[in-house]
């Protein structure tokens, strides 16, 4: 199947649109179909600088990136297919064409009500608690009164003229059989008073020339629907399969908004979520797979997606179900993929570790214990600086280690160590010796360890002394040790 994701660029891509993305792709290519990417620029007052670049970015960097459409090629903007051009705003001809054509049939009318007029017409209708709509009061001019306004150049837009005896029934993929009547179907502004199409002209144009097969968009352009499938009716036109999936909602089932959470996908990127984590998060919202399954790769999702599964309710944006699900991708990533990333990010900190022949070995280390790849240079730190440790947290309470004791371990810890070879140096035997030593002197494990990591580390929380003294060698684990015994003597 031939699907699209068009998005305005009015902003940075909401997590939203990036779900449409994702079901839209998932459909392409579980039909061994094309994933169309198609920018609807046609309200050029909301248009962001910028905004095409993120939508581009963004598919990129979750895996999306489009057969067809417009995308990035060697950093620069393109637009690669034969059904192009891809960007709306250089398709007015097209528009207006269809646009005639319409007007010619009897199917459309001008309209040169004034704001001012369409406002008051809307307040009285709110005040009769009517759904307010357009009173047709330019369908019924006269025509030799059209004639003369438009050859005046009167300002005006282009109206649909909607049948209000239809009664309009059609089979949405996820909601089943939906009805419309005609009556509550408002006359839709077709093309606007500066030449430029709507939304509701512009798609059902482009989603015909461009061959889609399926139209997935959020559940909020149902009650439009009507109106495009009467524009496919009224060009002659077989409409697309239409699929509208729920609301992202708030904890208190809200719609989902930057005012109570981040709405951009930007700013989960930026946070740290793995791309991994965050289309399995929005593949599960609206989305059953009918099996215990929670963690889908992008390729089991697409083997399991179908829409038959998206159900109709709103879904909640759980944070909590989205940090869990980061955990588990970052555990699931495989050592060596975990070390490439995290090495990246750490010799922005520490320049050295770009080149550090061992970095593999102090990544296992915390692979367990990060659930953001960004915890990961802060939690290495002690590999690259000296940490400075000082004696409130050499000591321990929980661990019973008193500052009047931490000589004692101190010392029991390099007399011990010394002795230990290069060759013993592992984490099996650090532990043997260690703890027999600890058992001769009458200390609890935890009171001879939790000095030897903090003395290490610099750090409350980290890697087990073992792995720690055996990741950083016996030298300077020896120098560490003596330094920590050194601060107590000052």
């Amino acid at each position: 199947m031939r699907t699209r994701f068009a998005p305005s660029p009015t902003g940075f891509l909401h997590v939203g649109g990036l779900r449409t993305a994702l079901f839209a792709w998932l459909i392409a290519k579980k039909t061994k179909g094309r994933f169309l990417l198609r920018i609807e620029d046609t309200d050029q007052e909301r248009s962001v600088e910028g905004a095409v670049e993120n939508i581009l970015s963004t598919l990129h960097w979750a895996g999306l990136d489009p057969d067809e459409g417009v995308m990035m090629r060697k950093g620069l903007m393109a637009q690669e297919g034969t059904k192009g051009p891809y960007i709306q705003s250089e398709r007015l001809e097209l528009y207006q064409k269809y646009a005639d054509q319409l007007l010619k049939d009897g199917h459309a009318y001008p309209c040169f009500c004034t704001p001012e007029r369409l406002t008051k017409m809307r307040e009285d209708q709110t005040a009769r608690k009517q759904a307010p709509m357009y009173d047709r009061h330019c369908a019924h001019l006269p025509k030799k009164e059209v004639e003369e306004r438009l050859a005046r150049g009167d300002a005006h837009v282009l109206r649909l003229l909607v049948p209000h005896e239809r009664i309009f029934t059609y089979t949405d993929e996820i909601r089943g059989e939906v009805t419309f009547q005609g009556h509550t179907v408002d006359d839709q502004v077709l093309i606007k008073s500066d030449g430029f199409p709507t939304y509701h002209l512009a798609h059902v144009v482009d989603d015909h020339l461009m061959e889609i097969d399926l139209v997935i968009r959020g559940e909020e352009w149902l009650s439009s629907t009507p109106k495009h499938l009467l524009l496919f009716e009224r060009l002659g036109w077989t409409p697309p399969k239409y699929a509208h999936v729920p609301l992202l909602l708030n904890a208190d089932r809200t719609k989902l908004s930057k005012r109570q959470q981040s709405v951009a996908a930007e700013e989960y990127i930026q946070k740290g979520y793995l791309p991994e984590t965050l289309l399995n998060f929005l593949a599960l919202l609206g989305w059953n797979p009918g099996t215990e399954q929670e963690i889908f790769s992008l390729e089991e999702l697409t083997e399991a997606f179908s829409l038959e599964r998206v159900q109709k309710a709103g879904a909640i944006f759980d944070l909590a179900k989205l940090d869990w699900l980061q955990g588990q991708w970052i555990r699931k990533l495989s050592l060596a993929e975990f070390t490439d990333r995290l090495q990246m990010l750490t010799a922005e900190r520490f320049p050295e570790a770009a080149h550090d022949a061992h970095f593999k070995d102090k990544a296992a280390l915390i692979h367990e214990r990060v659930t953001f790849l960004k915890e990961g240079p802060d939690m290495l730190t002690f590999f690259y600086v000296d940490p400075k440790v000082d004696v409130d947290l050499l000591a321990n309470a929980k661990q019973k280690v008193t500052k009047e004791l931490l000589p004692k371990i101190l010392n029991v810890l390099v007399k011990t160590m010394e002795k230990i070879s290069e060759d013993e140096w592992t984490v099996d035997s650090l532990k043997e010796k260690l703890l027999a030593c600890a058992k001769k002197e009458e200390l609890s494990q935890g009171q001879l360890l939790w000095p030897l990591r903090a003395a290490l580390t610099g750090l409350p929380y980290s890697p087990g002394a073992f792995e720690v003294a055996v990741a950083l060698g016996k030298d300077v684990t020896l120098i560490r040790v003596e330094a920590a015994r050194a601060d107590l003597q000052k």
